[in-house]
């Protein structure tokens, strides 16, 4: 499965019955619900890095990468745009492109 694939997953839950699904459930729940169970697994993740368990380091990064997506389906941003976007990026360097942020 790759990620527009789940990205397409997700936007069709958007319209299921959130007693059905657990990410129509969430998106139910509006951004600000999504964007929190975000920062939650983002956190679960950086403990594992720390903690140096690649094999809970993986499975939290695929809940990351999950709840991400879910985040960005109910702030209806698409994960097109932020390829896209990441496109832009590809050949500056990280350091010239946070300057040209600041």
């Amino acid at each position: 499965m790759t990620l527009n694939d789940l990205s397409e997953i997700i936007a069709a839950r958007k319209s299921a019955d959130p007693d059905s699904s657990w990410t129509a459930k969430l998106l139910s729940q509006g951004p600000e619900k999504c964007a929190e169970k975000f920062g939650e697994e983002a956190i679960e993740a950086i403990i594992e890095a720390v903690k140096g368990d690649k094999v809970r380091l993986t499975s939290e990064a695929a809940d990351v990468l999950y709840h991400l997506l879910v985040m960005l389906t109910a702030c209806d941003v698409a994960l097109d745009d932020v390829i896209a976007e990441l496109a832009a990026r590809q050949g500056t360097s990280g350091i010239a492109e946070k300057a040209a942020r600041s």
